[in-house]
């Protein structure tokens, strides 16, 4: 039986007043009609010492103020506060006499436990929620038939626990925002499921099961999926959420069979084998062609165990979220988990997707494995990096190589990549381009890493992707791949051409990759056969002679490299001047506002100089003809402020400037 206090009606309540003691039990357990009386009513749920007997109109006021207005509502029905004895109370002694305090509490419906504050009852219940437990105990609260959620993407229903998106309060967690980073992990999938088929690929953490179920339900017999997780509700979420996207679940190599998922006359032979243990002892004890790891927070505890038995020319990708130490919100903590000196720099996001691949390499060096990175993704929530992996001593060095210190300028912010050797240079601030050490007090510059030098893209691999992205119609990530290929190139947008991969790196006949292959795994692959040595040593000559070719290092901010006082031109505009300076140029997606170019920061800040228009209406009339002097002129003053110039000369072009009707902080600049 529920406890008196909780009702769905305030009439119900009043109704209780009516009743004697014998009589409240039996009308509760009947459901039967409470009798109204005009006599005066004791309240029902406050001590006869509390609240003496009155009549109605009281009595409706007393229970609509005191316990109605301050209930917790749960399902249609009210936890009403109660101040019957009926939680044990610790009793006070004063003098010779014991005084026990009747404490007002509220009645759990789930539970029947009894809290004392308001604010906490609200929190006991939302943590039953949260735990699924919605189902009273009481015979007379009618329970809700299922707390889950369909939630659907990409064709794919998944069932979701209440506040599903929060890790820390659901066992099952799907992050909606994060549909863009499952989207790109399927299209690098649907790329490696066209060099070789089957593939046998592992979602290492699978909580509801989307990306998995993803994979087996466009790719169909071209992989074979398992899902692990070590939590046994998802474990169960996993399970039914396969059924509901009508698939079967090997489970402990038994096939379980779903006759009522399946439908009337519908047969699908896609089966997903689910797995209930940790991510490191799977990784250990099975091979895969490709790894997904995608664990709340870092993931350099799983590296070690998922390069152990990954196959040859298979392909990682990791997922990192701990973007408050990656992003140098937290330096300490990057430091411990992935032995890293960084600071807060315009280009943050490439440096933490730097960061990420130092750490991958250092661990499939340890496999005697080495990686080529196929993509390397920063955004607002997460870090995805996808590598394929090369086995062997030989390009487990060459990728061990690739790991270098950067040297970074507080004051200018450019950058450089120490030179390879181990000998210690007497003096390193000459290696940056800048001369901020010679002209600034103190140190300047300060040593960031270990990071990983090398490119970030796989220009071949990522056309293949928008090839996969635009044949599965997935919308949301063909934008960004279209960014990430013109990024890779190191080219603008107007450049970018939209033909298919399969008229440049495949052959019409057999449909396999042969001609000019983009990476050096791929000339592994012929007709589903190893090349002669002879043809692997020319790919790595060409990959060699391509490497000069790669897209730079790092960005720029424009922005951050404004002149106070003048109005820069439009980004696109921008590029294309730098493009006619003789530059390499394009946009990046680290930054909607980042130029990509391998022009020095020097000459990055002279064309923005150059091409940028001063805010006052005075000159605007000039048009740009005078921009060329007026940066000159400023050039001259600088020179003549350092002491380059005579005093004389100086003061005779400061004249000249100010005469142009230059506002005075440009003057002083």
């Amino acid at each position: 039986e529920k406890h008196i206090s909780i009702q769905r009606h305030l009439a119900d309540l009043e109704k209780l007043a009516d009743l004697r003691e014998g009589e409240f039990t039996m009308a509760v357990s009947h459901n039967a009609d409470l009798p109204v009386t005009d006599e005066k009513k004791p309240c029902p749920l406050c001590p006869e010492e509390k609240f003496k007997a009155c009549y109605s109109h009281k009595l409706h006021r007393h229970l609509q103020n005191l316990h109605w207005k301050v209930s917790v509502e749960f399902e249609g029905y009210r936890m009403c506060i109660c101040h019957l004895p009926c939680r044990p109370v610790k009793p006070n002694l004063v003098g010779d006499q014991t005084f026990s305090k009747m404490g007002a509490h509220y009645h759990c419906i789930i539970c029947s436990a009894t809290i004392t504050r308001r604010t906490d009852m609200i929190g006991h219940i939302n943590r039953h929620v949260n735990k699924g437990e919605t189902e009273s105990r009481f015979i007379t609260v009618s329970a809700p038939k299922s707390s889950h959620k369909v939630l659907k993407e990409s064709a794919t229903d998944v069932q979701v626990l209440p506040n599903y998106s929060t890790p820390q309060k659901t066992d099952s967690y799907f992050n909606p925002k994060m549909k863009l980073n499952r989207q790109l992990i399927f299209c690098a999938l649907a790329v490696l499921a066209e060099e070789r088929k089957p593939i046998e690929c592992l979602d290492a953490f699978g909580a509801t099961g989307i990306m998995g179920l993803q994979w087996a339900k466009h790719l169909r017999s071209s992989v074979k999926v398992t899902i692990n997780d070590c939590n046994e509700n998802s474990v169960t979420m996993i399970q039914e959420n396969c059924h509901l996207n009508k698939m079967k679940v090997k489970l402990n190599s038994k096939e379980e069979d779903n006759d009522e998922a399946m439908g009337d006359g519908e047969e699908h032979t896609d089966t997903i084998e689910v797995t209930k243990m940790d991510a490191n002892v799977i990784m250990h004890l099975r091979s895969f062609d490709f790894i997904h790891l995608d664990p709340f927070g870092t993931s350099v505890n799983y590296l070690d165990s998922a390069f152990r038995n990954v196959r040859n020319l298979g392909i990682v990708s990791l997922t990192s979220t701990d973007i408050s130490s990656l992003y140098a919100k937290a330096q300490h903590v990057a430091l411990r988990h992935y032995g890293c000196n960084i600071v807060r720099t315009e280009y943050y996001k490439e440096l933490a997707a730097r960061i990420v691949i130092a750490a991958v390499t250092r661990a499939a060096a340890r496999c005697n494995k080495g990686i080529e990175v196929l993509l390397a993704v920063a955004l607002e929530h997460f870090v995805l990096v996808v590598v394929r992996v090369l086995r062997g001593p030989s390009p487990a060095d060459d990728s061990a190589k690739k790991i270098r210190y950067l040297i970074h300028c507080q004051w200018c912010e450019e950058r450089i990549f120490q030179k390879e050797g181990n000998m210690v240079e007497e003096n390193p601030y000459q290696q940056l381009p800048c001369d901020c050490h010679g002209s600034m007090p103190g140190k300047t510059a300060v040593v960031l890493g270990p990071l990983w030098s090398g490119a970030l893209f796989n220009t071949g691999f990522l056309r293949r992707m928008l090839f996969e992205a635009v044949q599965y119609g997935l919308d949301e990530a063909q934008p960004l791949l279209k960014t990430l290929v013109c990024e890779a190139e190191c080219t603008t947008s107007k450049h970018f051409s939209t033909h298919s991969p399969c008229d440049e790196n495949k052959q019409e006949e057999c449909g396999v990759y042969i001609k000019t292959p983009n990476t050096f795994a791929e000339s592994y692959l012929v007709h589903g056969k190893r090349k002669s040595d002879e043809v692997i040593r020319n790919a790595a000559k060409r990959q060699k002679s391509e490497n000069s070719a790669e897209h730079p290092a790092f960005y720029y901010n424009i922005h951050r490299h404004s002149i106070k006082g003048m109005n820069m031109p439009k980004l696109n505009k921008f590029l294309n001047y730098l493009s006619e300076a003789g530059y390499r140029v394009s946009r990046t997606h680290f930054d909607p506002m980042g130029v990509r170019t391998n022009a020095p920061l020097a000459q990055f800040k002279t064309v923005l100089m150059k091409y940028s228009t001063p805010t006052y209406t005075g000159a605007q009339a000039e048009g740009p003809l005078h921009l060329a002097e007026d940066v000159q002129a400023g050039e001259q003053v600088q020179a003549a402020a350092d002491g380059k110039a005579e005093d004389a000369k100086f003061l005779e072009v400061a004249a000249a400037v100010f005469t142009k009707d230059y506002p005075t902080h440009c003057a002083a600049d």
